[in-house]
């Protein structure tokens, strides 16, 4: 299968041909230089910026009401209070469900993300299914989204017995991590929790991936026990702090004293750079090589009504966050959730060069920093050589 994309500027770079074969990138050569092997489908990108697919970092598209009637808000406004509040209604709603999940994928599809790691509800009420159901409905799409899943215990581990059971048959059945939530503030038996999820990651050969809400000093010391875990189980480049906030509260001294604890055992960092929370160190996480990727978080659902899938936006919000002016900085803020983001979703490269997933972006901007503060709709997105959204509708 061959799919030729022609005059695009590759990250705003001059007008480029862009080949793609059997769903990788074979060829990026000078506009109007590319050879269409038979049967090929042809695209005429009209010199717009290209970038790569949008990789979304922290995702959970089993949580949410899309397509349903606007549900309101309730409950209390904490993270005991809207795990409960959750747990209540859910159900009510037919949380999760194949419908709704689909209905958030193909909103990412709209906007152009082409892959996510998507944390999946595992606790006692409802099992696997939640996984299940995310599975059935990527399907549904075709693969336009690659979906790694996280098995996550929303409603905690050490004080759920039978959570770590179940995140370990989710390990055994596929899943590629296994999640943890505020070791101390949810469990508050921080050695108890990491130390049940590693030993599942290690055993099964999975990664780890934690929601991290706790603040100041107590944050730090968790992550400084995640550390200590890594290194212990010899599991470099597969574990990601997940929103994390008190890196970005600590004083100078330790701020820097942690990261570079977080580059030696290769621990990766998601945000969904809310606002309101004290920016990353996010210069000093790219000195060292820290992986930072963007997500999207939750999308209606019964935690926030707030998140439409647009993961430029979100970089948007990074960028502002961040306090981020130049154009170097922009682009950098979109490579978070694109290029740089390629090992949140198992790969080693994500970019628009051969031998990576033909996976692109087509929007009417001038350049990349232009479509960071437009944030214009999507004219086309390619998924593995494949188009699957036209002019901000969806095809698949």
């Amino acid at each position: 299968m061959h799919l030729v994309v022609s005059n695009v500027r590759p990250w705003g770079t001059e007008p480029s041909d862009v080949v793609v074969t059997d769903g990788v990138v074979s060829a990026v050569v000078p506009a109007g230089t590319a050879v269409a092997p038979e049967g090929a489908e042809v695209v005429d990108g009209r010199g717009l910026l290209a970038l790569p697919g949008f990789v979304n970092a922290h995702a959970h598209v089993d949580k949410s009401w899309w397509g349903q009637s606007w549900v309101s808000y309730g409950g209390e406004a904490t993270t005991q209070g809207r795990i409960a509040h959750e747990r209540a209604e859910r159900d009510r709603y037919g949380i999760p469900s194949v419908a709704s999940t689909a209905a958030v994928l193909r909103e990412f599809v709209r906007h152009g993300t082409t892959a996510t790691r998507t944390h999946v509800d595992v606790d006692l009420g409802v099992g696997l299914r939640g996984i299940e159901h995310v599975r059935t409905a990527a399907e549904e799409l075709g693969g336009a989204v690659e979906v790694e899943v996280v098995a996550f215990p929303q409603d905690g581990v050490v004080r759920r017995p039978g959570v770590l059971r179940l995140l370990d048959e989710a390990a055994a059945a596929g899943a590629t991590h296994v999640g943890g939530l505020d070791p101390a503030g949810i469990d508050r038996d921080p050695v108890a929790q990491l130390d049940g999820l590693f030993e599942i990651a290690e055993r099964r050969a999975v990664g780890v991936d934690v929601h991290l809400h706790d603040r100041g000093d107590l944050g730090a010391f968790q992550v400084e026990l995640i550390v200590e875990r890594t290194r212990r189980a010899g599991l470099h480049g597969k574990v990601t702090v997940s929103h994390g906030f008190a890196l970005g509260e600590l004083p100078a001294g330790r701020q820097e004293d942690l990261l570079h604890e977080l580059r030696d055992a290769g621990i990766g960092w998601a945000t969904v750079a809310p606002v309101g929370t004290a920016p990353l160190p996010w210069r000093g996480m790219r000195e060292r090589s820290i992986p930072v990727g963007l997500g999207t978080d939750g999308i209606r659902d019964l935690w926030s009504p707030f998140g439409d899938g647009d993961l430029l936006r979100i970089a948007l919000g990074f960028a502002r966050l961040h306090g981020l002016r130049t154009d170097d900085d922009l682009t950098g803020a979109v490579r978070l959730a694109t290029s740089s983001a390629a090992a949140f979703v198992g790969r080693d490269v994500h970019d628009l060069v051969v031998g990576a997933p033909g996976d692109l972006v087509l929007l009417d901007a001038e350049n990349v920093p232009d479509a960071l503060v437009r944030v214009p709709p999507r004219a086309l997105v390619v998924s593995r050589g494949r188009v699957v959204a036209r002019d901000d509708v969806v095809l698949v």
